[in-house]
């Protein structure tokens, strides 16, 4: 080996002027750069020799943390293959999961521990049950309590076997670092819930549906608790009123999402809404709640997102309390269940308080050009703008849209009474637009498209609608490079597909010589 490295030095060295007193520069610059090319061949030559012990494996060298990385980025299947390629693989994997689903049968409990031996840095774990089995118990739930120290979110659905101890045993072991959970189809009750709010102190995010226990088990009120909750799901439940403490005490509340629940909500809304003063988010769907209820929630004046879905007793006077009160609001969901008390009225109303809209989805209500051109007019931000299932929508309710929404990307109209005429609006209107998408508008028809298509190509425009075989043949004869092949040479698809669906796959393709070719052998 000296012997090579000196041979190496020797047929390294040019020749060296050693004469004269500049050339005394110029040699120590000739012997700085020497060094350097000597130092780049050497570690050149090791690194070759590294490369060639390792047959030419890159990840060889690749740190763990790196590894790791690569890891997060992919899927849960592709993880669990490139666990198996080799140990250290296999190591470092199970070192980076975070978070893992496991199936929680009876049969698991028994090699839960070595389960998170392996995977010792888990933060998320959902158990899921099945109704064909029977699932894990009370013991196993401690366990995971036990050997899972950095769990911070859960997520349990169809555990049966969980009783109102077992929650109360896992909820002292996790109190200080469990923050978010979520329980469906499960059989404990308030009593439990009540063990959950009260340990774990850092519990943020609650979402509950289905708890089999608040039906069977004791009425007994839940909270308020030693946990600050900022984000409430409560959905499918039938004495959802027993989480009024709870609900009442969160003073950072920020959403509260409360779908399908039985009992009356104005009392409840009126009082949470004389307790908490901080809600941003509000959801609330099929509830017994009245205009009551609606002013109820006006006095939250920091909204900003809200959504009222099919309540059926709300009218004019709830929307135009919502109005006056909470006049941050950004995104507006309404659907009226064509029941017909929410109009006009109610549109002017928050046209002229709530200028800071964005969003507005309005579904079954019965608009007209009067509203919408205030609301188009009076909140200069509307980007996205969706109206479905109404009678009054025309295309005067269109042009309305398209003269004065200057912010507006994306619009949606759905079963609306509108044309091509009131289309045509769109290649001049809302500068902004990108995308529109129409479904179930009968009197709109596919040569619109084409003709927006050609005024303004930037505009991507969705449309549903069935089309006669002589429109699918001239939007096919718009495709450029098309390629005729014989019938006999295409395999016969195993379910025929819709024409709408043919002519969408020859669009897309616009470059697939065969799928434009079936398209036209079908159309003729």
């Amino acid at each position: 080996m000296g012997q090579g490295a000196s041979n190496v030095s020797c047929a390294l060295v040019p020749n060296i002027d050693t004469g004269g007193g500049g050339g005394e520069e110029e040699g120590e610059e000739d012997k700085d750069r020497i060094q350097d090319e000597q130092k780049g061949d050497l570690m050149c030559s090791h690194l070759q020799l590294q490369m060639d012990n390792a047959n030419g494996d890159f990840v060889v060298w690749l740190p763990d943390e790196c590894l790791a990385y690569v890891f997060q980025k992919l899927g849960t299947k592709d993880r669990n293959q490139c666990s198996l390629v080799c140990k250290r693989w296999y190591h470092v994997e199970a070192q980076c999961r975070q978070r893992i689903s496991l199936h929680a049968r009876a049969e698991i409990v028994s090699i839960l521990p070595s389960i998170f031996v392996r995977f010792e840095h888990i933060t998320k774990l959902a158990l899921r049950g099945d109704r064909k089995s029977i699932g894990m118990d009370d013991k196993g739930l401690l366990l995971i309590a036990q050997h899972c120290t950095n769990l911070c979110k859960l997520k349990i659905k169809s555990c049966r076997q969980l009783t109102d101890e077992g929650i109360g045993l896992f909820s002292r072991v996790v109190s200080s670092t469990l923050q978010k959970l979520s329980c469906s189809l499960c059989s404990f009750g308030a009593h439990g819930m009540n063990s959950i709010v009260y340990n774990c102190s850092l519990l943020e995010d609650l979402s509950v549906k289905r708890l089999k226990g608040l039906i069977e088990g004791p009425a007994e009120f839940i909270g308020p608790g030693s946990c600050n909750i900022r984000r409430l799901c409560l959905k499918e439940l039938f004495n959802a009123q027993l989480f009024g403490p709870l609900i009442a005490g969160s003073k950072d509340l920020h959403t509260l999402i409360a779908c399908r629940n039985s009992g009356n909500w104005d009392s409840l809304l009126t009082i949470i809404s004389e307790q908490v003063s901080n809600l941003v988010e509000v959801h609330v769907e099929k509830l017994h709640l009245s205009d009551r209820g609606l002013q109820a929630i006006s006095r939250w004046t920091q909204l900003e997102v809200l959504y009222l879905i099919k309540l059926s007793e709300c009218s004019n006077v709830g929307l135009s309390a919502i109005a006056e009160g909470c006049k941050r609001l950004r995104k507006l969901h309404i659907d009226g269940s064509k029941i017909n008390r929410i109009g006009d009225d109610g549109l002017v109303t928050l046209a002229a308080k709530c200028q800071e809209l964005q969003e507005i989805v309005l579904i079954s209500i019965n608009a007209t050009a009067v509203s919408l051109g205030l609301l188009a007019s009076n909140c200069p931000a509307l980007e996205r703008l969706a109206l479905c299932n109404s009678d009054t929508v025309g295309d005067t309710e269109l042009y309305c849209i398209t003269s004065k929404c200057y912010s507006l990307k994306k619009l949606c109209l759905k079963n609306c009474d509108i044309s091509d005429e009131g289309m045509k609006g769109l290649a001049v209107g809302c500068p902004k637009l990108m995308k529109v998408k129409i479904k179930k508008c009968k009197r709109v028809t596919y040569e619109i498209v084409s003709w927006l298509q050609a005024h303004r190509p930037s505009l991507l425009v969705s449309l549903d609608c069935e089309l006669p075989h002589m429109q699918i043949a001239e939007a096919v004869n718009l495709v450029e490079g098309v390629l005729e092949i014989p019938f006999a040479a295409v395999p016969p698809s195993p379910r025929p597909r819709s024409p709408l669906a043919k002519l969408k796959l020859a669009l897309a393709a616009s470059g697939s010589f065969v799928a434009c070719s079936i398209l036209r052998r079908s159309s003729s």
